[in-house]
Parts: structure tokens; C-alpha cells; sequence
């Protein structure tokens, strides 16, 4: 199933996005729900909408945090590289989230600013310190997102607030897909494009710390809530990114998380 976040007349909705490409014969559309997925069971409505008349919103814009992880893929690398000791991560407010088509924004005073194309998990409820064969119970799903880095901000052995926390550096999005397991969702190619051309590209095959041991561990300092979002880590590496491109993040299983970017806004 896919879960959409989205506004259509001037109201923000939840629903099942239902694509032509999944053989139902039916152009795109998204399939209205009461409630809230993270808070209880949801029906469907029975109103429908072509994807073309709405507007999809971040999938899930986090009650509590964003937790990315450091150094967590080893670019161009197909297989799970040693573990080295327990992952270190970082966090990104709520503020920094995006939908897609909704601008990521150069900060003036970064020289250089890359994407990161990353599978984002998405937590289901309350947890900690969850062992590993439970980490399962606690994932809603998985969505696609770009951990935006202004590298040039960036400084060895001092905090990453400054390069990872600005307005619009998260975009998440199409949707959120509750129906892949860890294990698919542990070999999922993730792309990255500027202007339509690929400028990197890996697997989750190859994150050193993987979903399991990501939910496991950071629940083991924290109490992640429903909505949490664990960004997993860049598999393919970083691209510059410059004002005026449009940059898309493509993941197999999960769909393609478009965003343009523009100078920031005085």
C-alpha cells in the first residue's frame, strides 16, 4: 500500500494512491481515508481524486524528529561493509521537511550544497530500545527523501546543525510504502538525477549500518514516536546542486521524489 499526504480545495487529506502502472486500468489516483494513519485504524471514504488534481505533501511531516546518520554507505559498494561500532547520527528539525515539487533552497552563505538520495524509514508507534527481531513491529514503512548538505558548512569534529538543518533540507515523498519488508527494503536501488541526468546511484545492499541495526541502535539512546523518520544513509554519494536544476530522487519499489531549487529567499 501506498500512503499520500495531500491537499486538495484548500484541506489536507490522507489516502491510497492507486497507479495505472499497477495494472488496475484506471488512470493514477488517490483513494480518500478518515483518520490518521499514525493514530489508528483508517477506512476509505469512497472518494477518489486523479492524482493530477491534487497535491502530494510530505508523506508525513514529523511530530518529533529526523534522524540521519553520518558516513553510513560506502559509495559504489553492492554488498554490507563491516560494522564499525554503533552508527553515529545526528538530528534535522521538523522544519526542514518538504513535499515534493516544493523548492530546496541554497543557503547564501554555502559555497556548496549537495543532495543525498537516501531511503527514509517511517515509525509506526512508540518505542525503545527495540531488539533487533522487533525492529519490524515498529516500521509503518519506507519513503524516499534528500538528506540536502551544505558541504561547505561543513567542519571536522564540530556538530553538522549548520550544513543539515535549513529550512527545506528534507524533502520526503511521493509516499509513504507500508508493504515492503525489511528485507526488500534492505535491497532497494536508490538514483540520483539533475535535469534528468543520473549523477549517482547505489543499493542499500550497501549501508555499513543497516535498517534493523538503525532502528535498534537509535532506539537504544531515544524514544522514537509515530512519524519518526530515520534517514538511512547516501548509498550512491552526494552531487552538487545549484539554483535553478531540478533534482529527483528515484528508489525502486518506493517511486521518484522531484524538487526544484532556487537561491534563497531574501
Amino acid at each position: 500500500m501506498r500512503i499520500a499526504r495531500y491537499s486538495i480545495e484548500e484541506t489536507i487529506r490522507y489516502g491510497v494512491v492507486e497507479l495505472e502502472s499497477d495494472g488496475t486500468g484506471n488512470p493514477d489516483t488517490v483513494a480518500d481515508v478518515s483518520g490518521d494513519p499514525f493514530s489508528g485504524a483508517v477506512k476509505l471514504t469512497g472518494a477518489r481524486h486523479l492524482m493530477e488534481d491534487v497535491r502530494l505533501l510530505a508523506p508525513v511531516l514529523p511530530r518529533s524528529k529526523v534522524i540521519g546518520v553520518v558516513k553510513n554507505a560506502v559509495p559504489g559498494q553492492d554488498s554490507p561493509p563491516p560494522q564499525q561500532g554503533f552508527p553515529a547520527f545526528f538530528l534535522k528539525p521538523n522544519t526542514s521537511v518538504i513535499g515534493p515539487g516544493e523548492a530546496i533552497q541554497i543557503p547564501s552563505m554555502s559555497p556548496e550544497t549537495i543532495l543525498e538520495g537516501e531511503v527514509a524509514v517511517v515509525i509506526s508507534r512508540i518505542c525503545r530500545s527495540v531488539p533487533a527481531e522487533r525492529v519490524p513491529e515498529v516500521i509503518f514503512g519506507y519513503t524516499a527523501s534528500n538528506d540536502v548538505t551544505a558541504r561547505g558548512l561543513v567542519q571536522s569534529d564540530l556538530p553538522w546543525g549548520a550544513a543539515k538543518c535549513w529550512d527545506t533540507f528534507t524533502p520526503l515523498g511521493p509516499w509513504i510504502v507500508t508493504h515492503l519488508s525489511v528485507e526488500e527494503a534492505s535491497s532497494l536501488k536508490v538514483a540520483s538525477l539533475i535535469d534528468d541526468e543520473q549523477v549517482t546511484v547505489g543499493t542499500t545492499r550497501g549501508l555499513i549500518h543497516g535498517i534493523v541495526d538503525l532502528v535498534s541502535s537509535i532506539s537504544s539512546v531515544m524514544t522514537l514516536l509515530p512519524g519518526d523518520v530515520i534517514l538511512t544513509g547516501a548509498v550512491g554519494g552526494g552531487s552538487v546542486i545549484q539554483a535553478g536544476q531540478s533534482v529527483a530522487i528515484d528508489i525502486e519499489e518506493i517511486g521518484v521524489l522531484t524538487n526544484p531549487v532556487v537561491g534563497e529567499q531574501g
